[in-house]
This record gives structure tokens, sequence and C-alpha cells, in this order.
């Protein structure tokens, strides 16, 4: 499994609060077939004290994982209420 952090300065330059938590998507390979095609997940990690929520296999929609991670970094969602946000999302 890989993860790609979010530079949220960068991506959201017009939030004045960004929180204090790092954001990651989580990507994996699933086997479809005969094939393998990327599967997308979403990490939330407290920058104080390290605490940390995942949820892997979300989606196989490198858009939709994007639109999941725009809600969760808007809206600051924690480590602790991520599984309900994702789960309500879906």
């Amino acid at each position: 499994m890989r993860e790609l952090k979010l530079d949220v300065y960068s991506l959201y330059p017009g939030l004045t609060d960004l929180g204090p938590y790092d954001y990651a998507i989580l990507v994996d390979e699933v086997a479809a077939g005969g094939f393998l095609c990327e599967s997308y997940g979403v990490r939330i990690t407290s920058r104080a004290s390290g605490e940390h929520s995942e949820v892997a296999n979300v989606t196989i929609s490198a858009s939709r994982i994007d639109e999941l991670m725009d809600l969760l970094v808007r809206n600051q969602v924690s480590p602790i209420h991520l599984q309900d946000v994702v789960a309500d999302w879906l």
C-alpha cells in the first residue's frame, strides 16, 4: 500500500485555518478478474497526538477520492469522525 500525503497548504490557499491534521490518500492494488486495478482509501493523522484513522478501499475512482478528500479537508474532519463521514458519503 502506498500513501500520498496531501500538501493542504498548497491545495487550499483560501482556507485560513487548516486544522491540526494531516490528510493522505491510500493507494492499494486489488484483483479484478485477470488484472489489477488501483483502489483508494483515506488516512487522517493528528499532528499533536499522532492518533490516526484510516479507511481502505473506498473507491476505484480517482475523481471520487478527490471529492472525498476535498470534503474531509474543507470540514477539518478529525480521525475520530472519519469512519462516520465516509459511511455517510458512501
